[in-house]
């Protein structure tokens, strides 16, 4: 009977002291990983899986704050990016790829539509995996979620899938561009043709090298901008069927601080030296940003993507990635 209440009161406070060692643990690492993710050297995908790793094993106890500094980051990076680049260049292959841009958005949405409703995809989640897929990931999700009215539950699955092919995106493109002999333009436009959300795009680009990171960066931010004409389309949508949308439309202000980097530079020579200093910086400050977006992954957020929403995702993203490559290929788009 001792010995029973001596194990008894051992295992009490044993549990609490488990416990605050976890705590301890998920406090420590985040930052720490956070501050790892800025070394260089250090890959996109490696940042991204680092983050992911330690969400799912120790857990993030900075998740809304995590979340919270992604948007700002990307931005940031974004904007960096364009102090290496000539604007003359920018405009040259945004114009180029304005075509691409609105046929691949076209046959994404129809054909993300169709499947949703052959899979028997619930509520607004087959929309906003459709959208995601069609112009830029998380980003377009989140303009079109107050627009749509969509619950809470059919946003976390959205991007929940996007964000797993987002990761495999990241790993598997570099490689597969390297092993078909692709150049670095032909990469950076399938990247920004292919690939979810802005920083996964950058991310593989980087990755790349070469002029991967200026054609991917130029074009996917052209494609960015489509979300502005589609939330307004789906809002103006919603009020002739008598709805109303439940928050503002986001605009994608950071291309214009993108673009005005970019002309800084091309028309002031002198801060050239200096606008490479910051794009290095900013390719850093992307893998960080990349750390936060994998710990900012919930265990919850991933259990709740179900078989359908997935299969939807997995098909139309295949289906996209596997058209424009073999358009390229066939060089019909470049």
């Amino acid at each position: 009977m001792i010995f029973e209440r001596r194990r008894r009161t051992v295992a009490a406070m044993d549990t609490p002291l488990k416990k605050t060692r976890a705590i301890s643990l998920a406090h420590l690492a985040i930052p720490l990983g956070a501050a790892l993710s800025l070394w260089p050297g250090l890959s996109p995908a490696l940042g991204l899986g680092m983050g992911l790793g330690l969400a799912l094993t120790v857990g993030n106890p900075y998740l809304a704050l995590t979340r919270r500094s992604t948007h700002t980051l990307l931005a940031a990076a974004v904007i960096g990016l364009g102090a290496a680049m000539d604007l003359r260049v920018v405009g040259r292959v945004g114009l180029h790829g304005f075509a691409y841009t609105v046929v691949g958005i076209a046959t994404a949405l129809t054909l993300g539509m169709l499947l949703a409703r052959g899979l028997r995809v619930s509520g607004h989640t087959g929309t906003l995996i459709s959208v995601g897929t069609a112009i830029c990931g998380g980003s377009a999700i989140a303009a079109v979620v107050p627009v749509l009215g969509a619950e809470a539950d059919e946003t976390s699955v959205a991007l929940g899938t996007v964000f797993l092919l987002n990761a495999v995106a990241l790993v598997l493109f570099p490689p597969i561009g390297h092993a078909l002999g692709m150049s670095a333009t032909s990469f950076g436009l399938w990247c920004a043709l292919a690939i979810h959300d802005t920083s996964s795009v950058v991310g593989a680009a980087v990755a790349y090298g070469g002029q991967a990171v200026q054609v991917a960066t130029t074009v996917k931010l052209a494609r960015a901008l489509w979300i502005v004409p589609l939330t307004l389309g789906l809002a103006r949508a919603r009020t002739r069927r008598g709805e109303r949308a439940q928050g503002p439309v986001k605009r994608p202000w950071f291309i214009a601080g993108f673009v005005a980097a970019a002309a800084l530079v091309t028309f002031v020579p002198a801060l050239r030296p200096a606008g490479l200093v910051v794009s290095g910086l900013a390719k850093q400050a992307l893998v960080l940003t990349l750390f936060l977006i994998g710990a900012g992954l919930t265990r919850t957020s991933l259990g709740a993507v179900g078989p359908r929403p997935l299969a939807q995702g997995v098909l139309l993203w295949v289906a996209m990635a596997g058209g424009t490559l073999l358009a390229i290929r066939a060089g019909l788009v470049g």
